[in-house]
């Protein structure tokens, strides 16, 4: 399976940036599926996850400005990115649970 996210850019503090991801199949619907973002120098971090029933959580430095939806039909993941802050900066990656081979990420820059 590969994972391909998409989405990324450059945006201020305060703007809203919306990710997605494709999978090469249907993974999403049978398996919890989340958002990981990875800042230069820090580990990868999960910040978003959806469960297979629908239920979702969020890292607590994210919690109220993202959220996470998902397209069985398309195979697609995506995360709505409100209030970008500059601690927001880095690449972000989806996978499901437990983790797949890591696909492309996208770098998302929050700066003035």
């Amino acid at each position: 399976v590969q994972l391909q996210a998409s989405g990324g850019g450059l945006e201020q503090p305060g703007g809203s940036l919306r990710l997605s991801c494709v999978a090469s199949r249907s993974i999403f619907s049978n398996n919890a599926a989340g958002w990981y973002r990875q800042a230069p120098g820090n580990q990868r971090e999960l910040v978003a996850a959806v469960t297979s029933d629908g239920s979702t959580m969020y890292a607590d430095s994210v919690k109220g400005r993202f959220t996470i939806s998902r397209d069985n039909a398309k195979n697609m993941l995506y995360l709505q990115m409100n209030d970008l802050r500059p601690e927001d900066t880095a690449v972000y990656y989806c996978n499901i649970v437990p983790n797949l081979p890591w696909g492309q990420g996208t770098l998302v820059t929050v700066s003035s």
